[in-house]
């Protein structure tokens, strides 16, 4: 695998994770409700090998998600990354999302005065 789909593999894990965990699932459980090894979902989940197509649809239906939350939450791209703050801030009211806007403003400002 190369060392860029090795990183997309190893985002995609994380994310995978990420909903099995808000799902309260095991690796275990999860590899049961997959058909699949123990060992295989969790090389999957460290990316060590890249889940299908047809076995990101299953994850997502299994853990109550889109299939593109996999992808978008993982990419690097700007434009996925805009689209998946869009997903977080719609799920806050208008106050909430001004204060996390705010505190989003704070963090940025603080990382680009201590680089």
């Amino acid at each position: 695998m190369s060392d860029d789909n090795q990183k997309i593999a190893e985002r995609i894990g994380q994310m995978i994770a990420k909903y099995r965990k808000q799902k309260q699932l095991t690796q275990a459980g999860l590899a049961e409700k997959m058909n699949i090894s123990n060992d295989a979902m969790s090389r999957m989940e460290r990316g060590g090998i890249m889940p299908s197509i047809p076995r990101l649809i299953q994850l997502a239906e299994i853990l109550d998600c889109k299939t593109t939350d996999f992808l978008i939450g993982s990419s690097p791209r700007l434009i996925d990354q805009l689209e998946r703050m869009h997903d977080i801030l719609s799920r806050l009211d208008e106050l909430e999302r001004e204060k996390f806007l705010d505190m989003v403003e704070s963090m940025v400002d603080w990382h680009l005065n201590h680089r």
